[in-house]
Protein backbone atom coordinates (compact mmCIF):
# COMPACT_ATOMS: atom_id res chain seq x y z
CA UNK A 1 0.00 0.00 0.00
CA UNK A 2 1.26 3.59 -0.64
CA UNK A 3 2.29 5.98 2.14
CA UNK A 4 2.37 9.47 2.45
CA UNK A 5 5.75 10.97 1.34
CA UNK A 6 5.00 14.98 3.22
CA UNK A 7 3.43 15.54 5.96
CA UNK A 8 0.49 17.77 5.54
CA UNK A 9 0.14 20.54 7.88
CA UNK A 10 -2.12 21.63 10.47
CA UNK A 11 -3.82 24.80 8.90
CA UNK A 12 -4.95 21.60 5.54
CA UNK A 13 -5.97 18.93 8.63
CA UNK A 14 -8.00 22.05 10.01
CA UNK A 15 -9.36 22.89 6.55
CA UNK A 16 -10.07 19.73 5.71
CA UNK A 17 -11.96 19.38 9.70
CA UNK A 18 -14.26 22.93 8.79
CA UNK A 19 -17.19 21.45 7.44
CA UNK A 20 -17.23 18.20 10.72
CA UNK A 21 -19.22 20.53 13.96
CA UNK A 22 -22.51 18.85 14.46
CA UNK A 23 -25.61 21.39 14.58
CA UNK A 24 -28.36 20.42 17.32
CA UNK A 25 -31.53 19.71 15.86
CA UNK A 26 -33.93 22.60 14.87
CA UNK A 27 -37.31 22.26 16.97
CA UNK A 28 -40.77 24.00 17.12
CA UNK A 29 -43.12 24.30 19.07
CA UNK A 30 -46.77 22.33 18.97
CA UNK A 31 -49.52 24.98 18.59
CA UNK A 32 -51.87 21.39 20.55
CA UNK A 33 -49.55 21.35 23.44
CA UNK A 34 -47.09 23.59 23.20
CA UNK A 35 -44.24 21.20 23.70
CA UNK A 36 -41.29 20.94 21.50
CA UNK A 37 -41.21 18.60 18.30
CA UNK A 38 -39.23 18.38 15.24
CA UNK A 39 -40.88 20.57 12.21
CA UNK A 40 -42.95 19.25 9.75
CA UNK A 41 -43.73 16.00 11.84
CA UNK A 42 -46.44 15.19 13.90
CA UNK A 43 -46.09 16.19 17.94
CA UNK A 44 -45.08 12.92 19.38
CA UNK A 45 -46.74 14.57 22.66
CA UNK A 46 -50.14 15.00 21.46
CA UNK A 47 -50.14 13.25 17.85
CA UNK A 48 -51.40 16.58 15.74
CA UNK A 49 -49.91 17.35 12.59
CA UNK A 50 -51.44 20.56 10.76
CA UNK A 51 -54.48 20.74 13.07
CA UNK A 52 -55.30 16.82 12.84
CA UNK A 53 -54.77 14.03 15.03
CA UNK A 54 -52.85 11.40 12.57
CA UNK A 55 -51.59 9.52 15.51
CA UNK A 56 -54.56 8.08 18.31
CA UNK A 57 -54.23 8.97 21.90
CA UNK A 58 -54.27 5.33 22.94
CA UNK A 59 -51.17 4.61 20.94
CA UNK A 60 -49.11 7.29 22.34
CA UNK A 61 -49.40 6.08 26.15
Amino acid sequence: MANPVKRHSKSRKNKRRSHDALTAPTTSVCPQCNEHKLPHRACPHCGFYKGREVISADRLS
